[in-house]
């Protein structure tokens, strides 16, 4: 998942089939966003983007703008197209019979059911294809598409924000707010993204937050994540702000969890489910295999201190998304984003590849990809 501007004017049909992606991002979960343009004459005669699951892909939705101008034309598409029957016929199919001379593949898809069969598909009928054309753009959209559709686990994203000097919240547990308003926006269209957002019971019991998508004017989006909750013992309040609000919530217990809290739960509109133990807690990797199995992609977890620990230390967290706001909080007992026992020597600190920055009013965005 990227979350750079969008160009208002792109130089270049490839650059105009990423827009395309990117502005439907959180809509076509589990399949990947994918932009398309085609162009005949170095004229645009057709774009399009992809559709919710169950509808047109966006090669097919480009050729349907097209018509007979795709005859003998360029398409230019974020990823290779399909060449497989899922949810709709296989796109390369549409292409050839439209009459496409030339694709050109940001990238392949690494779906074991696609992974260079579309390519081959459309040589083999005669159509030109090339690939490799702003690649890494075009990857870094489908970031969590492409974990999740080869290892079935979603690709984890751990979001904080953060003070100066590494607090989370005062030492009375005041949190609000650290960072901006610029900042909360960009959470809020995160949240719009991702299939899942987590946190852990501690959170919810000081915090009780509603972990809702919402818009700038502060109404919930149409589409809402699932709201998960880490919750080993079942101690989460039936009045809880994020069991009542839009969009489904998931609430994963342990068999220590008590029957009668567990129904109370239910009754507030929270599923329940009861997930394998490691040391006495809900084991996180078994939880993301879960909701991996059924088709969440990604999961944003915006804490607590001991849940983002268990990921890091289990090697489950994938990108780091770190808001820093230029306040100083201190405080001994004041908590910071990633708690546990940490590590013994700065060698073996967890570090970041392909760090990036960004200014977002006073407050600044890290962001980077765990190493290893």
């Amino acid at each position: 998942m990227t979350l750079m501007p969008m160009r208002s004017n792109p130089q270049t049909p490839m650059e105009r089939a990423l827009e395309l992606a990117k502005g439907v991002l959180g809509t076509t979960s589990p399949n990947p966003a994918v932009g398309c343009v085609i162009v005949k004459d170095g004229a645009v005669v057709g774009e399009g983007a992809t559709r919710p699951p169950g509808e047109a892909h966006a090669e097919k939705v480009a050729l349907a703008g097209a018509g007979e101008r795709a005859r003998g034309a360029t398409m230019f598409v974020s990823l290779e197209p399909c060449a497989h029957q899922g949810r709709t016929p296989p796109c390369t199919e549409a292409i050839i019979e439209a009459g496409v001379a030339e694709v050109r593949m940001a990238t392949l898809d690494p779906n074991p059911a696609v992974a260079g069969k579309g390519r081959s598909r459309l040589a083999g009928a005669g159509v030109i294809t090339d690939v490799g054309e702003r690649e890494g753009d075009a990857r870094r959209i489908n970031e969590a598409f492409f974990k999740w559709i080869v290892t079935r686990m979603p690709f984890v994203y751990a979001k904080y924000a953060v003070s100066l000097d590494g607090k989370i919240a005062t030492r009375t547990g005041d949190s609000r707010w650290i960072s901006g308003e610029q900042s909360r926006r960009v959470v809020h269209r995160m949240r719009s993204i991702v299939d899942a957002v987590m946190v852990g019971a501690n959170t919810v019991r000081r915090d009780d937050p509603q972990l809702t998508a919402r818009s700038a004017g502060g109404q919930p989006c149409a589409r809402q994540p699932l709201r998960v909750v880490v919750d080993s013992r079942g101690r989460t309040a039936a009045s809880a702000r994020l069991l009542s609000g839009p969009g489904a919530a998931l609430v994963a217990v342990t068999g220590a969890a008590e029957p009668d809290a567990r129904e109370s739960l239910t009754r507030a509109g929270a599923e329940v489910v009861e997930m394998a133990e490691s040391g006495g807690l809900v084991d996180v990797e078994a939880l993301l295999r879960h909701l991996g199995q059924r088709e969440v992609t990604s999961v944003m977890v915006e804490g607590g201190g001991e849940l983002l620990a268990s990921l890091f230390e289990g090697k489950l967290v994938d990108k780091v998304l770190a808001f820093v706001a230029p306040v100083i909080v201190g405080g001994r007992e004041a908590p910071t984003p990633v708690e546990g026992r940490g590590v013994e020597a700065v060698s073996q600190a967890i570090r970041l590849r392909d760090v990036s920055t960004r200014r977002l009013g006073d407050d600044t965005l890290i962001t980077g990809y765990v190493e290893g």
